[in-house]
Formats: structure tokens, sequence, C-alpha cells
């Protein structure tokens, strides 16, 4: 097969150079047979030279083909067929060949053929070199053709889960920012006639969340900057709830360098104001306590933390799209990281935990 054919399909030719070897490791094998069944000398040495030429050439035909339908984007039915084509010419060829060479030397005959028979042992050579070939050329595609298949098999389902799941993380991402900003334009609606200087300051501080999301680059991001924008994000929930809420940060400062994919904590924050802070019915503050820490397996620990009225089994569904965003995203994003769910008569916490990966720089 030319050097195209092999650079275009990675893997090809150690494949090829299999297929040739077990071809030839067959051919050995029959040739011992005839040594343990203690037959003509003359007739396993005339069947080493007839193989010796065959086989070589056969492989290098069906390689060809096989290298002719790759580039032509051949259907497997018409290779299969074009092999069978191949194998078919080279075996009765070769068969005929075998066959006039019985005439010259007897001792290489298969057989005992009756008198005045040639043409009966023409015809015999030439079946026995059909199948012969037919199962070389079976043996080479189970060497060459059927891993190759299932290798682009392999490769053609990981290139479709690939793109489902950039299908699946760009869904989760158009449902999470719009809900994000419609939510946070409500929040400043609300000050906009009763206090329209806080209003603005709070609308600079959204322009700055939005600066920060539109030139974020790539799908993860550190976890200070996250930290960062999520603190811009809690200066627009205290305002609008001055009074009845509150934030508390515990970040330990060796984590910021610490990798995570973009706005995972905020369905976490968001789920916890508005369905444990802001439904609290005993006298105080909602308080929302954000931490930050390294794991005594070195994994990266980020919990989110209310002491709202926890979450009953009735309101299991409450904030459901946010929880099941954050627990898909690690899923597809982070794996072998977790998110776990603590409900207690104090309020919910939920907790995440990653392995912990160190961004450049």
């Amino acid at each position: 097969m030319d050097s195209a054919v092999s650079r275009a399909v990675p893997g090809l030719r150690p494949r090829r150079a299999l297929g040739v070897a077990i071809v030839v490791g067959v051919m050995l094998l029959q040739i011992a047979t005839d040594l343990v069944a203690a037959r003509e000398t003359a007739r396993i040495l005339a069947r080493v030279v007839f193989m010796s030429c065959e086989l070589p050439l056969l492989m290098l035909a069906l390689s060809t083909a096989f290298g002719w339908s790759l580039r032509h984007r051949v259907s497997a039915g018409k290779g299969i067929l074009a092999g069978v084509a191949i194998a078919t010419a080279f075996g009765c060829v070769f068969g005929l060949a075998y066959g006039g060479l019985m005439f010259e030397v007897p001792e290489l005959r298969l057989h005992t053929p009756p008198a005045n028979s040639s043409t009966v042992v023409v015809l015999r050579s030439a079946l026995f070199g059909v199948l012969n070939a037919q199962m070389y050329f079976g043996l080479w595609a189970l060497a060459v053709v059927y891993p190759f298949a299932v290798e682009g098999a392999r490769v053609r389902d990981l290139e479709a889960l690939e793109l489902r799941t950039r299908a699946e993380l760009a869904r989760l991402r158009a449902h999470l920012e719009p809900h994000f900003m419609l939510n946070t334009l409500n929040a400043i609606a609300g000050l906009v006639t009763e206090e329209p200087r806080e209003a603005r300051r709070l609308l600079v501080c959204l322009g700055d969340l939005l600066r920060d999301t539109v030139q974020t680059q790539g799908d993860h991001e550190p976890l200070d900057k996250q930290i960062a924008w999520l603190r811009r994000y809690a200066q627009i929930l205290e305002s609008r709830h001055r009074g009845t809420l509150r934030f508390e940060w515990d970040v330990a400062p060796e984590c910021g360098a610490a990798m995570l994919p973009r706005l995972l904590l905020q369905p976490l924050v968001e789920n916890a104001v508005q369905h444990g802070a802001l439904r609290r019915t005993q006298d105080g503050e909602g308080e929302v306590v954000v931490r930050v820490s390294r794991g005594a397996d070195g994994s990266l620990v980020c919990v989110v933390e209310d002491n709202g009225p926890g979450m009953p089994d009735s309101d299991v569904r409450a904030g459901a799209f946010g929880l099941q965003a954050v627990r898909r995203r690690l899923e597809l994003e982070a794996p072998g990281a977790e998110l776990r769910l603590e409900s207690t008569s104090q309020g919910m916490r939920s907790i995440v935990q990653l392995p912990l990966v160190v961004g450049e720089g």
C-alpha cells in the first residue's frame, strides 16, 4: 500500500504486518502438517515454493485494493467482493500452474487421478488453488480489516460522545446564564424607584459581572476569579435584600489557583439564597456561607451553606434544575468529582468535591 494511505490511516501499517504474519504462520502450520504426515519431500518443497511466490503477491494485491477502497470510500460489500475476486484470480492462476507442474512431476499430485483425465486434474488443481487463496484472504481480512473496523467504530463513538457532551454543556450554560441575568435584573429593578443611587451602583456591578463572563476564555477558570465574581454577585443580592441576607466567605488562600468549571458555584449560591436563607422563618438574618478548602486526600472541597429551613422531602424539587445542572456538569467536565447535599434543621449544605487541578501561571 502506498505511503499516503498509510499516513491517512493511523495504525494500518502494524495491522498489515500482523495480517501477513498470521498468514505466514498458517502456511508454516500447513507445512508442519505435511511433515508430520510424512508426505513426500518433493511435494512439501513444491508447496513451499508456490506459497512463497503466491502469498506475497496476494497480500500486496489485497492491501493495495484495501487502500484504494479507503481512498474512494468504497462500501464494505464492494470491498469484500473485490477481495474475493482478487483471491479467486490468484488462486486460479497458481492452481493451474501447480496442476501443469504435476504433469511433469507426478510425485507432486494431490491425489491419484483416473486414467486419461488431464482435464479433471487441471480443474481440481485450479479449484484447490482458489479455495486455498480464499482461506488466506479470510485470514488476512480477519487480521487487518476487522481490527481496523473495530477501531474505526470506537473512534466514531468517541467523536459522537464528545459532540453530545459539548452540545449538552452548551444547553446547560444556555439555561444557567440567562437565568442568572433575569434574577439579577429583577433584583436591581426593585431598587430603581426606592434607591436609584443604589440601583446605579448595582448596575455597575452587573456590568462588571457581564464583562468578566464575556471575556472569560475556556471552560475552566481559577477559583479566586470565580470567588471574586461571586462576591460581586453577592453584593447585588445583599443590597436587594438588605437586612435579611448576608454572606460570609472562608476561602483558603492556597486554593486560589485551583481550576474548576466556569459558573459552577453560582447555581449553588443562588439555590442557597432563594430556597434557603430567604425562606428562614426564625428571627435573624438569612446567611449564606461559602467555604473552600483542601480535603484530607488533597482534593478541592467547596461548600455552600445556608441557615434556611433545609430541604424537606416535599420540597426536594425546589431549585432542582440548578443542582442537577451542577451535578451533570461535574460528570462532563470534572470526572471523579461529586456533589453531596446535607439537609438538617439548621439549614442546607451543598458540597462539591473534585480533584485539585492547578492552572498555569
